[in-house]
């Protein structure tokens, strides 16, 4: 696990430790190299010791690694890793976007070469090229759960809003322990409120032609919530929409449609993703609620889930119980 010190990549590293067909044998670190896993996160039980990085010495140990460093950071690291011969997550915006919207929403981009062939990994809409794939790029936590609350309905829409809320955790390590505790508590804001950077990631997915994306902190730590509002072209009823998503969602292991409009708290320390979807009477729009749990479908758990595929193993495999080892990696 490369960057297993920041959130993300701690929960990412204890799921792997508690996997039962992978073995965790690296873990690095950049500002917590030398000091033990479990005593940097006291939650989760990894003895490990943060390395830090070394791409030569990672190869020696692992045949596939998960990154979890900021943007920029993350793609001299996961070219380093792909030219050692691993195969790679990348749970940084590095390698999700094409050239020109990374370098309009981000900036310039030094590893060109690698995004062509990186996978996009929003694992149920693109799970047979991430099978195939060396290198996935996770994809953000806020379009997660919008574009799997989306998909079932995109095709009737021509203009959406997402209004999105996540907790702090969603921001990093740094930012939460540092600054946002006291700015959120007791509080609930807007913010990235002209072009935040996730959107391209909803341009680039969904063929519709205006979304506004709005995303909000909330005085949580963990959770996302991302309440979705389309007029669809054509009237639609209860019993349609629900077909739809029922439908689009019935094989899949980690997406359930449920009853009624999922809170943060239904789907927290899970990989699921809760979505209720209805209409409105009174005006015929379709309203869609997508809960997920950030750290884990919108991170971490997601990433092991692709990184399963990649291996040919069981989709669900460490992100249930069970115990065993049979594969190598570095997180």
């Amino acid at each position: 696990m490369i960057g297993a010190a920041g959130f993300a990549g701690a929960l990412a590293a204890d799921i792997l430790w508690r996997h039962p067909e992978i073995e965790l044998t690296a873990v690095t670190a950049r500002s917590d190299a030398g000091a033990k896993l479990s005593s940097v996160h006291p939650r989760y039980d990894v003895p490990l010791t943060l390395d830090e990085f070394d791409a030569e010495g990672v190869a020696a140990k692992a045949d596939c690694a998960l990154v979890a460093y900021p943007h920029g950071a993350a793609a001299p690291v996961v070219a380093e890793l792909i030219q050692h011969g691993l195969k790679v997550v990348d749970l940084s915006a590095d390698f999700r976007l094409s050239a020109e919207a990374y370098e309009s929403y981000y900036q310039p981009h030094e590893h060109l070469g690698l995004l062509s062939e990186a996978v996009y990994g929003l694992t149920e809409r693109h799970r047979d090229r991430i099978a195939d794939a060396r290198l996935v790029a996770n994809p953000g936590c806020y379009p997660t759960a919008s574009l799997l609350g989306l998909y079932p309905v995109a095709d009737l829409a021509g203009d959406v809003i997402v209004d999105a809320k996540s907790g702090v955790s969603g921001a990093g390590r740094a930012a939460s322990d540092k600054t946002h505790f006291v700015s959120v508590v007791e509080n609930f804001s807007p913010y990235g409120v002209e072009r935040h950077r996730h959107r391209a990631e909803l341009e680039m997915e969904l063929p519709i032609e205006r979304i506004t994306f709005t995303p909000h902190l909330l005085p949580l730590d963990q959770g996302l919530l991302a309440s979705i509002y389309l007029q669809p072209a054509e009237p639609l009823t209860a019993a349609q929409l629900r077909e739809r998503f029922e439908d689009a969602y019935a094989d899949e292991p980690f997406v359930r449609f449920v009853d009624a409009p999922p809170g943060v708290r239904d789907v927290r320390d899970t990989n699921a993703c809760a979505i209720h979807a209805t209409i409105e009477q009174e005006t015929g729009r379709v309203l869609v609620f997508s809960a997920i749990d950030n750290l884990w479908k919108g991170a971490a758990g997601q990433a092991v889930q692709n990184l399963n595929l990649m291996l040919g193993l069981p989709e669900t495999a460490g992100l249930a119980s069970g115990q065993g080892v049979t594969r190598r990696v570095s997180a």
